[in-house]
């Protein structure tokens, strides 16, 4: 069988940015990814330094977990990470829809996996030039085929400067036919210090003036939610 690196699986809480904004969920973040975003917020899921914090199981351990934590009350499970699609979810997300369980999964699109068309949601999130990473678009095409039978797909940007801004605009332009949704990007990650919600208010009030004043109505504008009620914690 399979064996899955999970660096944490908490909840339930509720999801705090994109399509499924506000959802119950319980997250199940794996460990390893392929890119080292300058502002990662999730290190502890991304860097090898942390390998040995990262626990092997297989799809039946991690479900007997997911149960355990929403007392065996359907609900939506999001994978995460790091990039889960290095891993294969396809015996966890079998088990999970047939005790009726919802599968969403957030990724930046650079690993496509054939599962992602057992997803109830994709979430493909391609990373803008502040994070120092290049988007292989090529890539990217492979994962919204391998999504075909995926019933609802998106695109997610995080939004940090007018130079994203301007990025994700052309990104847009890639694909007009994907559900967009745009988010202010927190700089400060570090789980030991606090934010400052002003602050996060002020970068999405400047990304809702860039929109608006573009006339740009495509786009879906979110706040990191998740950033406003519990700043950099894990496991929340």
């Amino acid at each position: 069988m399979t064996t899955l690196r999970i660096a944490e699986i908490f909840g339930p809480t509720i999801q705090g940015e994109g399509v499924l904004i506000g959802e119950p969920t319980v997250f199940v973040r794996t460990g390893g990814c392929d890119y080292r975003c300058a502002w990662c917020d999730s290190l502890h899921a991304v860097d090898s330094a942390y390998r040995h914090t990262w626990t092997p199981m297989d799809a039946a351990e991690v479900w007997a977990e997911v149960l355990r934590l929403s007392g065996g009350r359907p609900l939506t499970v999001s994978l995460s990470g790091g990039n889960p699609a290095i891993q294969d979810f396809s015996l966890l997300i079998e088990r999970g829809k047939a005790a009726g369980y919802r599968f969403a999964c957030e990724t930046q699109g650079s690993i496509a996996k054939p599962w992602f068309g057992a997803l109830d949601t994709l979430v493909l999130s391609p990373k803008p030039p502040s994070s120092g990473e290049v988007v292989d678009w090529s890539a990217f095409n492979r994962c919204l085929n391998a999504a075909q039978d995926c019933p609802r797909t998106v695109m997610k940007i995080v939004i940090f400067d007018e130079t994203d801004y301007v990025w994700a605009r052309a990104a847009a332009d890639r694909y007009p036919h994907l559900p967009l949704f745009l988010q202010p990007g927190n700089p400060e990650v570090d789980p030991d210090i606090p934010v400052d919600p002003q602050r996060v208010a002020d970068r999405l009030l400047w990304l809702v003036e860039k929109v608006t004043a573009d006339g740009w109505f495509a786009p879906r504008v979110l706040p990191q939610l998740h950033v406003l009620i519990w700043g950099n914690r894990r496991g929340v």
